[in-house]
């Protein structure tokens, strides 16, 4: 479900929770809506508004950290990338059929996560993007070195293709998912009973109704950029592939 249908759903939920409780206020008798009743609803809405707060700041800052990481990830896979193109490159012309299987299996993998939105990201485990790896490796592996300064450009070259399989590993592994459905629905039935509340404490007229529908907008708006940042190959707000097309442009030179 995309994070923009989640959002809808969560601004319907509340704002329609808004809107009921308007509409129970003015079929409850007086004395239901008396200081002393009207004060507990108070306090409960305080509550549950403290609660929803430090959650929905809780999940932005962790949804933004995961971006952060990921977005640190591919620029450093980037990075690495240059790196054993470089130390191949120095290696000497016996290099020139590796490089340019790692520009090739780079720049597949660069128009798999970049070209789809972000859906070819299930396919990065697929058993013949693994076989382009290891035999990037094992042709690292068959060089033959003629002096220690080809045997520690080898050793380099091994070392940063290892590093550069681990964080692909690291990329895949967890999967992007901002919030989990049992936490979101309860989350909204916390958001639905504070703006249920805040109906039965206010009269109902266009000033109301305006307030509730820009504060639902809020709520439902912090909800979508959750999710939104939780997939960051996809959506409004994604990863920048400037690194990795820079990363193509230097290889092979």
């Amino acid at each position: 479900m995309s994070s923009l249908i989640v959002g809808s759903i969560v601004f319907v939920c509340i704002f329609g929770s808004g809107v009921l409780g308007l509409s129970i206020r003015s079929s409850l008798p007086d004395h239901h809506l008396s200081e002393d009743s009207t004060g507990i609803v108070k306090l409960g809405a305080g509550l549950l508004a403290t609660l929803a707060a430090l959650v929905l700041g809780l999940l932005i800052a962790s949804a933004k950290v995961s971006f952060d990481r990921l977005n640190e990830e591919f620029t450093q896979t980037a990075a690495t990338v240059v790196l054993i193109d470089r130390s191949l490159a120095d290696y000497g012309p016996d290099t020139k059929a590796i490089r340019e299987l790692l520009r090739r299996t780079y720049a597949s993998a660069v128009e798999l996560f970049f070209s789809q939105g972000g859906a070819g990201m299930a396919k990065v485990d697929a058993m013949d993007r693994l076989a382009g790896v290891e035999q990037f490796q094992q042709k690292i592996r068959e060089l033959a070195p003629q002096n220690d300064v080809q045997r520690l450009l080898q050793s380099e070259a091994l070392t940063l293709s290892h590093n550069l399989l681990q964080t692909r590993w690291m990329m895949i592994e967890p999967g992007y998912v901002a919030i989990p459905t049992p936490f979101l629905v309860v989350l909204v039935f916390w958001l639905a009973i504070l703006f249920a509340g805040f109906g039965l404490l206010s009269a109902y007229n266009r000033t109301v109704i305006a307030t509730l529908f820009v504060c639902a907008l809020s709520v439902a708006g912090a909800i979508f950029l959750i999710e939104d940042i939780a997939h960051p190959l996809e959506g409004l707000m994604q990863i920048s592939s400037a690194p990795a097309r820079s990363a193509l442009s230097h290889l092979g030179q």
